[in-house]
């Protein structure tokens, strides 16, 4: 390395092209836009999804899988964090979870999961139960509600038909 050749290639006031400025210029005519078409006029930006042909770029990708619209949304939460957030003796219901702010998003069901460790006595109510995590909060001394699930449309026309509120 030389100090004539420590600054090289950095241009901290780079010149901007002048254009249109005669063919002498290297930049004249045309101005580097090429001949004649939309490319060559002022404002034109190609589509996003354009890639010079007929068909754009998303009809030509494959549709892939679908959307399942019945499908249940159900959020997992673990023994240990509950443990963690709650005190001893407290109850944990959805209610509760989403007031906390524990639970955010929109759901169907809540299931709770063994992992982690259970040192608090705690009454959880909630929509499902892993063999471990239920096996857990006895062991804690605490208590497991299943919380009925949210009735389907279709199970709420069967509940009508047998008579049932």
């Amino acid at each position: 390395m030389r100090i004539d050749d420590v600054n090289k290639g950095i241009t901290k006031h780079r010149k901007t092209k002048r254009l249109g400025r005669g063919n002498g210029s290297g930049q004249g005519k045309t101005s580097g836009r090429g001949q004649d078409g939309a490319k060559s006029r002022s404002g034109y930006s190609r589509h996003p999804g354009s890639i010079g042909e007929d068909l754009p770029m998303i009809r030509r990708i494959p549709k892939r899988g679908f959307f399942n619209k019945f499908a249940q949304t159900v959020i997992a939460l673990n023994v240990g964090d509950l443990s963690s957030v709650f005190a001893a003796g407290e109850e944990v219901t959805p209610a509760i979870l989403q007031e906390r702010g524990i639970v955010k998003k929109r759901y169907d069901e809540i299931k709770i999961l063994g992992d982690g460790e259970m040192d608090k006595a705690l009454k959880i109510s909630a929509h499902r139960f892993s063999a471990s995590a239920t096996e857990k909060i006895a062991a804690a001394g605490g208590s497991a509600t299943v919380l009925r699930a949210k009735r389907t449309p279709k199970q709420r026309v069967a509940d009508l038909a047998a008579g049932k509120k």
